[in-house]
């Protein structure tokens, strides 16, 4: 069977679907989503999304804040959009139906998160992003041009003549199927599930930034994963993550003995950035060689439990009171600050190939993202690509100063791993303390078993399982490269072996491409 439309969108967070909307408009578009169309990283979203259009705030006063939390690597122009579009987007989420919560005058609330410098981030409740996800969804279900397959696992994307024309999927029977397009969008999302501590769901396995690169895209950031310092850390229960809104309300992390001790290690305490946050964490563990807690107890227990609701259930199945109990948690791989890299307009180095959200690297985040900037991103970025999706579609301009070599090593002969070792390697060597010998050793491993994956012919493989071990190794290696050949310490990267930030040497964006 063969699939025809004017717009392929690969993925149904919140990015795709900001996109579908608008392409819809003007023609028809295809949608693959992996799983069910509601089930992506959008509605996992807890903290909320971040607008200036409280009477306190600004675009400017949020663009100094993203610079900031982005350690010096943050492409301005990309942060002048985010931040000075992000209010138009925002209100018209509202006017379709976005029910964020209200305070007593019947305004947005506007919560308070790390490393702001206002209240600024609306909520609803502390499930904003299956509120967003649920209207944005109605809209893209009720429209006749689009049409959604669900459970459609896309495997390549289709070049002819270097310009991308679709791409091909494995449908529910396992069938490998094909849709041709004028001008395809990849808005998968991220790769948390490429590490084995994580706050992603399963479905975060990299695919659209796999897929991109074996392409010829060019990807890059990749080295810079944000470990949110926050996960419930109990033993047999999901790593659910526990929103850095609970630290914006005034939760507390406390060591052992009860003592607040991220102070210890920064001077903004519990709303330092969250790479901060994340090793501070990690520090205190070495130091106590005990757990690390985050507690409520100090709060209003009434208002804890209304305001976090399904925060507060999770906890509840894990036998612990979020409103009176000390919560154990640790930090969990979160968000990509790297990805497919495009222009302001979502335009790849790929002729008719777009990417928005997680998935793409604009540079709007630089080396650490600002919360909440996540949704708002996919919002502002989303709508950006479809515009230019109904344009011209010259591929985009660069903005990296382009690929660095890599140092050679010897292949490994291993046997294949299954998905969960890759992640387990990833964890152990590429997570929050990374070091040069660790690296070589996770590259080494990562190429030969790509290697073998690509001569086997995993990019025409219809089995799920291999498609998800290929997407896992190619994302993980490309992290792992970027980890080694960045010889310093910013923002979610961080050598033990080159713990300072190095402005001379590495104030630039690096892009990784398919056999440079």
């Amino acid at each position: 069977m063969g699939v025809r439309g004017d717009f392929l969108v690969i993925g149904s967070g919140i990015a795709g679907l900001r996109a579908a909307i608008s392409l819809a408009e003007t023609g028809n578009v295809v949608m693959l989503t992996k799983a069910d169309p509601r089930e992506s990283n959008t509605g996992y979203a807890q903290g909320g999304i971040a607008a200036a259009i409280g009477p306190d705030d600004s675009p400017e006063l949020h663009y100094t804040d993203t610079i900031a939390a982005g350690d010096g690597l943050c492409v301005g122009d990309a942060v002048r959009v985010l931040v000075t579009d992000g209010p138009k987007y925002v209100h018209e989420l509202i006017a379709w139906g976005v029910a964020f919560d209200r305070d007593e005058d019947g305004q947005p609330a506007l919560g308070r998160e790390a490393a702001h410098s206002v209240r600024r981030v609306l909520h609803a409740r502390d499930t904003p992003g299956r509120e967003i996800g649920r209207v944005l969804w109605q809209k893209v279900q009720s429209h006749p041009r689009v049409r959604v397959y669900d459970d459609a696992l896309a495997t390549s994307l289709v070049i002819e003549d270097g310009r991308c024309c679709g791409a091909e999927f494995v449908d529910r029977d396992g069938r490998i199927e094909r849709v041709e397009a004028d001008r395809t969008l990849i808005a998968t999302g991220g790769a948390g599930r490429v590490f084995r501590e994580t706050t992603n769901p399963g479905i975060a396995t990299g695919d659209g930034i796999a897929m991109a690169y074996d392409a010829g895209a060019r990807v890059a950031d990749l080295e810079f994963i944000q470990f949110h310092p926050t996960a419930l850390s109990v033993e047999g229960a999901p790593r659910f993550l526990l929103s850095e809104a609970l630290r914006g309300e005034g939760a507390w992390l406390v060591n052992a003995d009860g003592e607040r001790f991220v102070g210890r290690y920064e001077p903004a305490g519990e709303l330092a950035s969250r790479d901060l946050v994340a090793r501070a964490i990690v520090r205190e563990v070495e130091r106590t060689n005990a757990p690390v807690f985050l507690s409520m107890a100090h709060l209003d227990a009434e208002y804890v439990r209304r305001r976090f609701p399904s925060i507060t259930q999770a906890c509840q199945q894990a036998g612990l009171d979020l409103a009176t109990d000390r919560i154990p948690v640790s930090p969990a791989a979160h968000y990509v600050m790297g990805g497919i890299e495009t222009d302001l307009d979502g335009r790849t180095s790929i002729a008719g190939l777009f990417a928005a959200g997680e998935a793409a690297c604009t540079g709007v985040h630089g080396a650490n993202r600002l919360a909440s900037n996540s949704l708002l991103e996919g919002l502002v970025f989303g709508a950006r690509a479809a515009d230019a999706m109904l344009g011209p579609t010259a591929a985009g301009a660069p903005f990296s100063v382009g690929a660095e070599p890599m140092p050679s090593l010897a292949r490994c002969a291993d046997d294949m791993p299954s998905a969960q070792t890759v992640r387990d390697l990833m964890w152990r060597h590429a997570g929050l303390l990374r070091s040069r010998d660790s690296l070589e050793t996770l590259v080494s491993k990562l190429s030969a078993w790509r290697d073998h994956l690509h001569g086997a012919g995993a990019g025409a493989e219809s089995d799920r399982d291999i498609r998800g071990l290929s997407s896992v190794v190619t994302v993980g290696l490309l992290i792992a490269r970027g980890a080694l050949r960045r010889a310093e310490s910013r923002g979610g990267h961080f050598r033990t072996d080159f713990p300072q930030r190095d402005d001379i040497h590495w104030q630039k964006h690096v892009s990784d491409v398919l056999n440079a």
